[in-house]
């Protein structure tokens, strides 16, 4: 269901900007151009009352915003993570900053229609260390939406900068309905230690000394994962806030692997096995003795995810002689095979993860000789295929069911992209040494 909006569309969102103005002011420019820092008023118009708006978010259009100028203590960087964040949502047309008309008393509103321009953000640092910020309507010369926000102390660190994601995500909240998913981070594996990363590639951080196939709890406050030394090959926890570690399972001799949480986060589930064969074990998070949830007689049963309502398991199975995607109860009753339609190489699908708002599971399938990305929706077992370059792996659904993290080597090694399904536009993550086996968190609160 498309979400509520206060905003309507002027025209249509391909006619918005001028011909041969487009170009120079929207995308990646925005990311990697100079952003010119300027004084900018804070204008305290009232909201147009009695009438709608004239801007709405529709799927498949974008609005045009820009973020103007911010001047004071870190303008420039306010500027370009916010403008960033808007870009990297694939729900809007972003006008660079150098761009705008100067803005010293009253908006110029005909001359930011003439641009395209369909919203303005216009944020202010308060003396508080706080930020004002306002979203102005073009098409109805008002302000849509205005609120303060908090930004802790130390300008510029990663709380400063999850803090100035989460601004982004609640005025695309104001425009589409939906958060936004700035505020958001990807654990993954590098080195065999677990790392994590903003959701626009800032912030690089080693948060465990080993480990690999990390999970988020559903609160977003630690991870989950596994840690194969060869002796007890245990699932491990580790608080992000605290550092504290803890064994949730472990057994000598006995592999345990692929971890996931119940969104409930009462539910921890992984494969425990050798190569002799693996199934899923269930167990409660805070302890209790682990209940077996399939029965593989030798074969491999791996890579578990939940749910969305936490009763039921999409999991890989090689029962039938090769890799599939397999569903069933969360006690391992009434087991489906999930990617029987599924078209490519009738030989290997694997590495399943539910999407949050229940409709889509997203798998690896070899096709053509390599891997790629599909999605399998739930409804009508429609399949689409998400990736075409290089080979990809390990898809995880970011929270608003539309981007996918992913392993792909199309840039020659192994790194994370980020895929919007809808559109097919790809972003890399993260650069440098080999990195795989992402797992996107919940929405954050900085701390």
């Amino acid at each position: 269901m498309t979400p509520f909006s206060p905003f309507q569309p002027m025209v249509p969102a391909r006619s918005r900007l001028p011909r041969g103005v487009r170009g120079a002011l929207v995308g990646a420019a925005v990311a990697l151009g100079v952003l010119v820092s300027a004084p900018v008023p804070v204008l305290l118009a009232q909201p147009t009352k009695g009438v709608s708006l004239g801007l709405q978010y529709r799927p498949g259009e974008k609005s045009a915003l820009i973020v103007l100028p911010v001047r004071g203590a870190n303008g420039d960087s306010l500027t370009t993570i916010l403008s960033r964040d808007f870009d990297f949502s694939d729900r809007f047309t972003v006008v660079s900053a150098s761009a705008s008309p100067a803005v010293t008393g009253a908006i110029n509103w005909a001359l930011f229609a003439k641009l395209g321009v369909d919203g303005i953000v216009q944020v202010s640092v308060l003396p508080s260390g706080w930020v004002r910020v306002i979203l102005h309507d073009v098409g109805l010369k008002g302000v849509r939406n205005q609120k303060d926000f908090p930004l802790p102390a130390g300008a510029l660190s990663p709380a400063w900068r999850l803090a100035v994601h989460g601004v982004a995500d609640v005025v695309e909240e104001w425009i589409t309905g939906q958060r936004g998913i700035a505020q958001t981070r990807i654990a993954f594996t590098r080195a065999g230690r677990v790392w994590t990363v903003d959701s626009d590639g800032a912030n690089v951080i080693p948060v465990t000394a080993s480990g690999m196939s990390p999970q988020w709890l559903p609160s977003g406050r630690g991870i989950v994962y596994t840690v194969l030394d060869g002796v007890r090959n245990p699932v491990m926890f580790t608080d992000l806030a605290t550092g504290a570690q803890r064994v949730l399972a472990s057994a000598p001799g006995i592999e345990h692997t692929t971890p996931a949480i119940s969104p409930d986060g009462r539910t921890l589930l992984y494969a425990r096995g050798s190569d002799s064969g693996t199934d899923l074990f269930a167990q409660p998070f805070d302890g209790g003795a682990p209940r077996r949830v399939t029965v593989g007689r030798g074969r491999a049963s791996a890579q578990p995810t939940f749910s969305p309502d936490g009763q039921r398991v999409a999991f890989m199975s090689d029962r039938s002689g090769h890799p599939e995607v397999y569903i069933s109860d969360l006690d391992g009753t009434n087991v489906e095979l999930l990617t029987a339609a599924a078209f490519g190489d009738r030989d290997y699908r694997a590495g399943p993860d539910w999407s949050p708002d229940g409709r889509l599971v997203a798998f690896q399938s070899r096709n053509g000789g390599t891997f790629q990305i599909m999605t399998i929706n739930l409804r009508d077992q429609s399949v689409r295929q998400v990736t075409n370059d290089g080979r990809n792996d390990d898809p995880s659904w970011a929270p608003d069911s539309r981007h996918v993290v992913l392993t792909s080597n199309r840039s020659g090694t192994r790194q994370l992209w980020v895929v919007d399904i809808e559109t097919g536009r790809a972003r890399q993550l993260t650069r440098g040494p080999e990195t795989r086996l992402a797992a996107w968190s919940p929405r954050l609160q900085a701390q």
